[in-house]
């Protein structure tokens, strides 16, 4: 998918551009922060963990789960929003400096491409809840894992209901 012109934004990388822009913040002495996601429907709760994740580094760097691996982890109805719209979402927040979109179903590759000072996932993340790969990814390249809080009340299951249940108002 491509983004048109009107929603190009200066951090949205290719996985490329990415690690050369990861390779430029280790050299400078800066940490950065790797989280992953689906982010639909950007929410309180979203934007209370990105700025949690963003206070453990220097950099916060998004690996958004595109179109496709969204339907293959939460089923065909999902995403509500594209790729294209996530990602402009999450690259318009201040505490984000930088989004790629990965393919796969898991991140090993962006992971080991981008050897992170740190991962970070949300509370209801626990080490043996990780994907087994990712977690190895992880070790190899010395990435501190870190869990942050899960602020109930908060998801995106819990909007698309409210969303459903307004429109049958």
């Amino acid at each position: 998918m491509s983004f048109p012109a009107e929603l190009i934004n200066p951090k949205f990388y290719s996985l490329t551009v990415a690690v050369g822009r990861r390779q430029q913040l280790r050299e400078a002495g800066r940490r950065v922060v790797l989280t992953n996601g689906v982010f639909d429907l950007l929410h309180t709760g979203h934007l209370f963990y990105l700025q949690k994740a963003r206070t453990l580094g220097d950099a916060l760097f998004i690996a958004l789960n595109s179109d496709e691996s969204v339907r293959q982890l939460k089923g065909p109805l999902r995403p509500v929003q594209n790729e294209i719209e996530r990602a402009y979402a999450l690259a318009a927040l201040a505490c984000v400096d930088g989004v790629t979109v990965f393919r796969d179903k898991r991140l090993t590759n962006e992971i080991l491409a981008l050897a992170p000072d740190v991962y970070v996932k949300a509370g209801d993340y626990t080490l043996e809840k990780l994907d087994p790969d990712e977690r190895t990814a992880l070790e190899k390249v010395g990435a501190r894992i870190e869990f942050l809080p899960f602020l109930p009340g908060f998801s995106t299951t819990e909007l698309i209901a409210k969303i459903k249940a307004a429109g049958e108002v």
